[in-house]
């Protein structure tokens, strides 16, 4: 088998790049603000359970009666799942409370940390630790 030099470079950079790309993830304090907690209280309209971390988009109705698109990262689709948390867990149309921090660009995105669902249950959306995102501490704790 006769390997030329310029497939050997391609091979190289196709690796290189994807490399590049895993690389690329970000920690929790890249893009949200730890001291900028969110409480959404509202109708989850999808469900996207996608890599490397999962969507959950809800709109939010203020006390003026405008609704509020919001999109919450959780974590990846596997530790979801393992955790409990499928597509089927909850359906779009269904009332939904999520805790978590918000964007530091102050868009209505957020990275989730709880989700309560409508039968009272109520899962961890956080990614596995070494994000910096203060998971173990709920809202009240940090303020003691």
């Amino acid at each position: 088998m006769n390997i030329s030099r310029l497939q050997i470079a391609a091979c190289a950079l196709a690796l290189a790049l994807g490399a590049h790309t895993a690389q690329a993830h970000h920690a929790f304090a890249a893009e949200f603000d730890a001291k900028k907690p969110v409480h959404l209280e509202g109708i989850l309209t999808k469900v996207e359970l996608i890599n490397p971390h999962t969507w959950i988009h809800i709109d939010v109705k203020g006390a003026d009666g405008k609704v509020t698109s919001w999109m919450v990262e959780a974590g990846s689709p596997n530790v979801l799942l393992r955790r409990g948390f499928t597509k089927q867990t909850v359906a779009p149309g269904a009332q939904v409370v999520v805790e978590g921090y918000q964007s530091k660009d102050g868009s209505n995105r957020a990275n989730g940390r709880d989700i309560s669902l409508p039968d009272g249950r109520k899962l961890f959306l956080g990614s596995s630790g070494g994000t910096g995102a203060p998971y173990e501490q709920k809202p009240q704790e940090e303020k003691k």
